[in-house]
């Protein structure tokens, strides 16, 4: 992420906002906290009360799983919040099937039952929060029989969540990316930390929640970057459909070049996509390891390396280590890594600026220096090599909230009214009504794919999981043929009736590629490009659809 970001800077190429993933999640993090370092999968161990909220460690976290074995042994509890159920009853112990993008009103009756019980922490909020009175004013009109009508969750359940996690030290969330991915999103993300902060569910090891913590090595992207910031547009990537069709303000995009994604299977609005790709006018490269059905589109394909080829220096995200990675093998044929291909750009476009002569030595010892905080002394590349892996020190393996890891913030509080973003920041949306596509489509990750990368290899032709309740008012069976569609598009695919989703929901799993399905259309080809007000990100589960039988 350094020499190509020098490349389309000197270019003044339009740039990208990076909002499909975490997005909302990201902006409210920071505003909140300043990305404060979250509970360790370890130390789940320790936990009462863990609560996976829009979260799927079976598929898309699996590092997590055996922690949760281990904590069900020692006795605690786990409560998953999601609209499919995941997992097992060996990992499981309830699940609350809620509504998707309602998670914001759930957040807020939890914490107005928790009032009304007097299970506040009035002492932690007064010395380790700010703009307490701005959520509990909020969840003041949230009563359990309101959120029990708007999130289909009973209200004796969530009265007993209420109760089990004020009971429970220490008790953790694990937030997931599930909540973010709807027009409540930022909101939603806001309401659940909110409900942390007003608890005082922190202090001891397995308490508080976990986000990305990837904002743990704090990395000074300037120094990086070597050049300044272009004044150029930025376009939100949930609308690279209006882009190519010239519905964004500024010229109309000439070239495209796509590495390290794969839009056509990933961004909302599959169809707009494909027909700006189509233009005649557009000059198209993609520069990947393998042919993606964005590469379908392209006029040049420039073969890129595997992770099996590549050097690499990765933060943390899930653990808390700064990671070096040296090839398993030299790269096959003419593939070549990202910081190649960029650097010999510039030369044949005649970029002059040293910048862009670094090798990959240099590159490493900039980035380095580029960690700024506690752990930047420790850093150098000698023994980055050596070690491979440099663990981050709070002090301790890992971070307790609020004893060893504290918000980025300039008071170090809790902003749980920030400025920034707005004053509806606790408002819940109503989901706009669509009698000819009732059913609400959600598209979470499966145990083949958790992103688009490995979707070429996926066998089993794609099922659609549907209530048998939802199935049987509209005269199908399991195993059907069916189609899926809305206005802006359908997919073919065979049905699979199952107790394990919300009724009124519909699932079908992210990441495939079009090749897996019979009229070569995934799912985001029914995904509206509309984003969060907070944070404008993507919106996958607002999709709103019907199911009919495949003549």
């Amino acid at each position: 992420g350094t020499m190509d970001a020098r490349f389309f800077s000197r270019l003044g190429a339009s740039r990208l906002d990076r909002t499909v993933c975490a997005a909302p999640t990201g902006v409210v993090a920071r505003a909140f906290t300043g990305k404060m370092p979250g509970v360790a999968f370890p130390d789940y161990v320790h936990a009462k009360l863990i609560v996976l909220w829009g979260a799927n460690p079976f598929h898309s976290n699996i590092h997590l799983v055996p922690f949760l074995k281990q904590a069900r042994e020692r006795g605690a509890r786990v409560v998953l919040i999601d609209p499919r159920r995941t997992g097992s009853a060996s990992y499981i112990d309830q699940w609350l099937p809620i509504f998707p993008g309602t998670d914001v009103a759930l957040a807020l009756a939890l914490i107005h039952e928790l009032a009304q019980n007097d299970n506040l922490d009035a002492a932690f909020i007064r010395e380790h929060t700010s703009g307490s009175e701005a959520v509990l004013e909020a969840a003041q009109a949230w009563t359990l029989e309101r959120a029990a009508e708007v999130t289909r969750i009973p209200a004796r359940q969530i009265a007993q969540l209420a109760a089990d996690y004020a009971a429970a030290e220490p008790a953790v969330i694990r937030v997931g990316w599930g909540p973010e991915r709807n027009r409540n999103g930022g909101s939603a993300i806001a309401a659940i930390l909110a409900l942390v902060a007003v608890t005082g569910k922190f202090g001891r090891r397995g308490g508080g929640y976990t986000l990305s913590n990837s904002g743990t090595f704090r990395v000074n992207d300037a120094k990086l970057a070597a050049l300044p910031e272009p004044k150029a547009r930025r376009i939100n990537m949930n609308h690279l459909g209006r882009a190519l069709a010239g519905e964004l303000d500024g010229p109309p995009i000439q070239a495209l070049f796509v590495y390290d994604c794969n839009p056509v299977a990933s961004v909302p609005d599959q169809n707009a996509i494909v027909r700006g790709l189509l233009r005649e006018d557009l000059f198209t490269v993609v520069f990947d390891a393998v042919r993606t059905d964005t590469a379908e589109y392209a006029d040049i394909l420039l073969p890129a390396v595997t992770f099996l080829e590549q050097r690499e220096l990765l933060n943390s995200y899930g653990a808390y280590a700064l990671q070096y990675i040296e090839p398993v093998i030299e790269p096959l044929g003419e593939s070549r890594a990202n910081e190649a291909v960029f650097s010999d750009l510039a030369r044949a476009m005649g970029f002059s600026e040293p910048e862009f002569q670094e090798d990959f030595e240099s590159l490493l010892r900039r980035a380095l220096a580029g960690i700024e905080g506690p752990v930047a002394d420790r850093l150098n590349v000698e023994r980055l090599r050596r070690e491979r892996i440099l663990p981050f020190d709070f002090p301790g393996p890992a971070p307790i909230q609020f004893v060893t890891a504290f918000p980025q913030t300039e008071d170090r509080k809790m902003r749980l009214a920030p400025p920034e973003l707005g004053p509806r920041l606790y408002a819940y949306r109503e989901p706009e009504g669509d009698a000819k596509h009732p059913l609400l489509l959600i598209s979470p990750a499966s145990d083949k794919t958790i992103s688009t990368v490995l979707g070429e290899l996926n066998g089993a032709e794609p099922r659609l999981l549907l209530h048998p309740g939802d199935a049987a008012e509209r005269g199908l069976s399991d195993g059907q043929p069916v189609r899926v569609f809305n206005a802006l598009g359908e997919v073919h695919c065979r049905l699979e009736l199952s107790g394990r989703i919300c009724r009124g929901v519909a699932s079908l799993p992210k990441g495939l590629w079009r090749r897996s399905f019979p009229n070569r259309s995934s799912s985001t080809a029914l995904v509206p490009d509309q984003v969060s007000e907070i944070g404008a990100g993507a919106c996958f589960n607002d999709t709103r659809a019907e199911v009919a039988a495949l003549d």
